[in-house]
């Protein structure tokens, strides 16, 4: 705490941002860089100006030391982002091909990175495409990093946050496909209500649908806002978590169809894996993470059995040794730090 003796030893504006930030520093590790890279953020965020993208990587040392790279190794990045588990890569001395279909975490990734030259290289594709870019049995590890990163979140302008206005767009890829105001003003209350029970598991799925469906009779919807407060006056105002939290959620994962692509995408990452080669996934909700989990608990069984079979019968499927049988979560100190990192989920399997 700050005394009144020791304030006026100050010299000026400077001194107290200096104090500030080692006494957060003292309290929660990391906490300065966070808020400064905010704050540069926020100061660079007018209309028509750059602004920094900004991603913190979740489970960055459990994924690492999983990856375990050193020089000559080869990694796939298929959700580069930020860019951040990939500089941890690069800096062990291993190459990098990072893919994403976002062309703002390219470009900066692509600065951030390029200090390591040859050894790294970009990609705009869906990682479940990964076959088109590097060959089959060339990786020795491939990490995906599943979701949508705090930058695309905090923009307005990409439509994925019910907290602040912006177009109701919600793709990865601007230049392509539905929006999620295509979805919402098209498609018909049982398909609505598919997509919101499907991929948001919400449970008031057909209520929110009809109510969308008379909303929009007056008015087509073309903001998130609009289309958060619909769900909200439907539900009867919020609770501890914001009544369209799901709807969002389901919205996002029909109109960049992620679940097809994790399925795609682990497909893709037992072909192009070397025998021997890792496998890092980190989800962050239960959709995903049960894909992943059922993906490789098929393929990890040797042998399977039925009732009616004489004997047990080799898996023609076995393709993978669980590394972890379960899912390593965030601890205490990085949830802290980054409360975002509360749901993620990390699985690691290695290729037979």
């Amino acid at each position: 705490m700050l005394t009144p003796a020791f304030i006026p030893a100050l010299a000026g504006p400077a001194d107290c941002l200096a104090v500030v930030q080692r006494t957060a520093e003292s309290a929660v590790p990391g906490w300065w860089e966070r808020v400064f890279q905010r704050l540069t953020n926020k100061e660079q965020g007018g209309e028509g100006e750059e602004r920094e993208f900004y991603h913190e990587s979740v489970l960055m040392e459990e994924t690492i030391a999983a990856l375990a790279p050193a020089e000559g190794k080869i990694f796939l990045d298929g959700t580069l982002g930020g860019g951040g588990h990939s500089e941890r890569l690069l800096q062990a001395g291993a190459s990098v091909v990072g893919l994403d279909r976002d062309r703002d975490a390219l470009r900066y990734a692509g600065q951030r990175l390029a200090s390591f030259g040859e050894r790294f290289r970009v990609e705009q594709v869906n990682f479940s495409e990964m076959r088109s870019v590097v060959p089959t049995r060339s990786i020795d590890g491939v990490l995906l990093d599943l979701g949508v990163s705090s930058w695309q979140i905090d923009q307005a302008e990409r439509g994925f946050s019910f907290q602040k206005d912006g177009p109701l767009d919600m793709r990865m890829n601007q230049s392509a496909g539905e929006t999620a105001a295509d979805l919402v003003n098209t498609r018909s209350a049982e398909e609505l209500a598919d997509i919101f029970f499907l991929y948001g598991e919400e449970k008031a799925s057909r209520r929110i649908a009809a109510a969308i469906i008379r909303e929009r009779e007056e008015k087509e919807f073309t903001t998130t806002l609009e289309l958060a407060r619909c769900v909200e006056k439907t539900m009867g105002g919020r609770g501890r978590k914001h009544p369209a939290t799901r709807v969002f959620q389901a919205l996002r994962i029909a109109v960049n169809s992620e679940l097809d692509s994790v399925t795609a995408g682990l497909v893709a990452a037992q072909e192009v894996l070397k025998p021997g080669g890792i496998l890092a996934v980190i989800t962050f909700h239960s959709l995903e993470d049960r894909l992943v989990k059922q993906f490789l608990k098929k393929r990890s069984v040797e042998f399977l059995d039925r009732p009616e079979w004489p004997e047990p019968r080799p898996n023609p499927e076995l393709a993978w040794d669980l590394v972890v049988r379960k899912a390593i979560a965030a601890g205490a100190t990085e949830i802290t730090r980054n409360p975002r990192a509360r749901s993620a989920k990390l699985r690691i399997a290695k290729k037979r």
